[in-house]
């Protein structure tokens, strides 16, 4: 019996194997794009300060090859802080692609206790689509927001992240892309809602300079 499982695994499997096949195909001669390092990202955005925070060596091993920025940003208006994780891929044709947070979770100790899809409005970008997470870890609570970003598109599907892969590996003759996400703790006396709040505070002058070091 055919159940939409099934039917689901199915879709996955021969888009993994349709991507396996035109990366290889077109593994010769790929567009590099260039671009400034995150270790000149500033650590001034308006109000907010950040923080540089180190990766863990056995996380940086399982990321691979990549540019990477980890820092905390806070501002006296809000108070807690929000950590900024953006991790950029040059090329994604030798296996070393974008890893889901929704798997790096659990791992980092915090469990996913729900998720939902919601639409962001960001200054000189069309609303999208970016994954919302609330989280737990004993009795802390936090709330992560997340999407993945390439060539000026952002979308929030992993599996469409791996079509316009393969889309883009194609047309233009580059496999670049990266993952952008924010989190925060929430405080006891403030809602989810007030998380996201602060989130989004962050993102609408971060998401203007990581325009910069993700080409288009």
């Amino acid at each position: 019996m055919v159940t939409t499982e099934n039917l689901r695994f199915l879709a996955v499997c021969m888009l993994l194997a349709g991507s396996a096949f035109f990366l290889a195909a077109r593994g010769r001669g790929e567009i590099i794009a260039s671009r400034p390092s995150f270790d000149s990202f500033p650590y001034r955005l308006g109000s907010w300060a950040g923080q540089p925070l180190k990766i863990d060596p056995d996380v940086r091993e399982t990321l691979g090859p990549g540019d990477f920025l980890l820092r905390d940003y806070t501002t006296a208006n809000q108070g807690l802080p929000v950590n900024l994780f953006v991790a950029y891929f040059p090329s994604q044709r030798a296996g070393d692609t974008l890893h889901s947070p929704k798997n790096c979770l659990p791992g980092a100790g915090w469990t996913p206790l729900r998720s939902s899809l919601i639409e962001i409005s960001l200054p000189g970008r069309a609303p999208f689509a970016a994954n919302r997470y609330l989280i737990s870890k004993g009795s802390q609570r936090g709330l992560a927001i997340y999407w993945y970003w390439a060539h000026g598109r952002a979308v929030a599907s992993e599996y469409w992240a791996k079509f316009y892969l393969v889309e883009d590996s194609i047309r233009l003759n580059r496999s670049d892309g990266s993952l952008i996400r924010v989190a925060t703790e929430i405080r006891q006396n403030e809602s989810p809602a007030d998380a996201q709040r602060r989130l989004l505070s962050l993102l609408s002058v971060a998401v203007p300079r990581i325009d910069v070091y993700v080409p288009r």
